[in-house]
């Protein structure tokens, strides 16, 4: 089974050269230390900047360089910093190639639930909704079950939405997956679990095809 480190690591490898990519609060900043060094990628931050590198080693943080949420970065040469207008101006242009994004809640048609829970205290949702509203390929990183040991992939998701229809893969903690009309297709296993593991981990409808191989990480 995958720890956080492990989901990212497995996520940077959809990354692909030439691409530019929104990275959500939560393990999907991690992914930006896993990304292959022969591929050049652009990471995009909704506070404004473009051009995100990996985390800083101890020491040698820029309490004035933080991502959206506020954790100290590093910039790659040739980052840039802007407002959020131009910020979202990307987002919402679909000029953002790959968008990854953390999720309380996915259900078996692709709705995403990532942004509030009924009762507790929430500033607000922030740009997920625009995220979620314009990007074409989002990929979400997560635990596939709960605290309480109840699954985060749905028939239906029972907390408010973050948007409909909008996922297409999603990486656990002990799969990968893909969104299909027909429901979760299991495409991976992450090492050590079995698929009735995940059978037994996933509420929603799970589509197995063939023999699952093992992720390679």
């Amino acid at each position: 089974m995958l720890d956080k480190n492990g989901i990212a690591k497995r996520i940077a490898q959809e990354v692909k050269d030439g691409y530019y990519v929104n990275l959500g609060i939560g393990i999907p900043t991690l992914v930006a230390n896993f990304v292959r060094d022969d591929i050049e990628v652009e990471f995009q931050s909704e506070n404004g900047v473009l051009g995100m590198g990996p985390f800083p080693f101890e020491g040698e943080e820029d309490a004035d360089i933080i991502n959206a949420g506020k954790q100290t970065i590093t910039t790659l040469p040739g980052a840039s910093f802007f407002d959020s207008a131009m910020s979202f101006s990307m987002i919402r242009g679909q000029h953002v190639d790959l968008t990854i994004l953390g999720a309380m809640e996915v259900s078996e048609n692709g709705d995403i639930a990532n942004w509030k829970i009924p009762g507790k205290m929430v500033k607000g949702m922030g740009g997920a909704m625009d995220l979620v509203a314009s990007a074409e390929n989002i990929i979400v990183a997560m635990m596939h079950t709960n605290r309480a040991g109840a699954s985060k992939l749905l028939k239906k998701c029972s907390l408010p939405l973050t948007g409909v229809g909008c996922v297409k893969k999603i990486v656990t903690n002990m799969a990968v997956l893909e969104v299909t009309p027909k429901g979760f297709e299991l495409l991976e296993r992450a090492p050590g679990v079995s698929v009735d593991d995940i059978i037994k981990a996933t509420e929603g409808d799970l589509i197995i095809k063939a023999e699952v191989p093992e992720m390679s990480i």
